[in-house]
């Protein structure tokens, strides 16, 4: 049981980040770095007892500093997208940077995933962690209120990967913050053939920039119907048209259960290695993204591209675009208020 840290690389700005390495009483171990709270691997244990390392990410802080698609980030001030890059609150019409389109994507162009957080490790009776704290100021990326946020990552001694966030602020803000890790529980190769069950019976449609239409649609009868355990590959070139839109799965998924409650949202099981993640939440909504925009054009921690469907991410979260739909779950946190979310990733093996 420890927690280690070694340099990392330097900033642009010339500040220093810090990998983090944490293992537990099994040996599972994860990496971590205060960049963007980025978990760079997490070794698991197959059905053999052999560790393997089931993130996609790089292997240098450098390749972290340019373009990628969040690998193994923390997200915020709001994961997903808002649509026009704009929300009204309080009658007054808040602009937000630009990143998607004509859409603001996971907090903006220096998101949460882009700034150096203040790490302090942890080690309690129930495993070794991070407690992770940044102050986002103020009108950053557009946001109103000045944003103090703390985020806990966990690696219990049972192989839970536990992510507590808490965050406050002095004026009314959205708040929706995530962790974007890509799995692959094979370690490698196409994740098609990894087996995924969604306690949800219903999903937010989206239009062709992805932002929700704000009807929740049946998934019955559709390809969006994971409730019993499906090979994601199974139905992921139908012709549906959400799935022309997101070129596979890329939506917002309404979990069943009481929101707030810890509940079981989302099942995977790899055959090969045996593994098995669950992830219990007590967040409204989980985001499948099943890889598609991944296209070889990054290089992996092996020094080989990272592949199309290569990894796919399980994101819990309130809707998109909920500042623009005042029928979704509301994500505005106001002065007094706590925000308090809990996410459990369990790891296990079916023998």
């Amino acid at each position: 049981m420890a927690v280690s840290s070694e340099p990392f690389g330097s900033l642009p700005d010339g500040r220093e980040a810090t990998l983090y390495t944490l293992v537990n009483a099994r040996g599972t171990t994860m990496r971590v770095t205060d960049y963007g709270g980025i978990i760079t691997e997490l070794h698991v244990a197959d059905r053999n007892g052999d560790l393997g390392d089931v993130v996609i990410g790089h292997a240098t802080l450098s390749e972290y500093l340019v373009d990628n698609p969040y690998f193994g980030a923390l997200i915020g001030r709001y994961g997903n997208r808002i649509g026009g890059a704009s929300f009204e609150l309080d009658g007054e019409t808040f602009t937000l940077a630009k990143n998607d389109g004509d859409n603001t994507l996971h907090g903006g162009v220096f998101g949460f995933d882009r700034q150096l957080w203040t790490a302090k490790p942890v080690d309690s009776e129930d495993g070794v962690g991070l407690v992770l704290t940044y102050l986002s100021p103020d009108g950053e990326e557009g946001f109103p209120g000045s944003l103090a946020v703390e985020v806990i990552y966990l690696l219990t001694h049972d192989d839970r990967l536990v992510f507590d966030y808490t965050a406050t602020t002095d004026r009314a803000t959205p708040v929706n913050l995530t962790q974007h890790s890509y799995f692959n529980l094979a370690g490698s190769g196409p994740i098609l053939h990894h087996e995924l069950m969604l306690a949800a019976s219903a999903y937010t449609p989206v239009g062709p920039a992805l932002i929700p239409t704000g009807e929740i649609a049946p998934v019955e009868g559709t390809p969006f119907d994971f409730r019993t355990s499906t090979p994601i590959g199974e139905r992921i070139g139908d012709a549906h048209e959400q799935i022309v839109f997101g070129r596979g799965y890329d939506h917002n998924w309404v979990l069943d259960g009481e929101s707030d409650s810890l509940r079981l949202a989302a099942r995977v099981y790899e055959p090969v290695s045996g593994r098995l993640m669950e992830i219990a939440t007590t967040e409204p909504g989980i985001q499948f993204y099943s890889g598609n925009f991944l296209d070889g054009s990054l290089t992996g921690k092996d020094g080989q591209p990272i592949g199309h469907r290569t990894g796919f991410c399980l994101e819990t979260q309130h809707f998109p675009d909920s500042p623009n739909r005042p029928e979704f779950p509301s994500t505005t946190l106001r002065p007094g208020q706590i925000y308090r979310t809990r996410t459990v990733y369990a790891f296990s093996v079916v023998e």
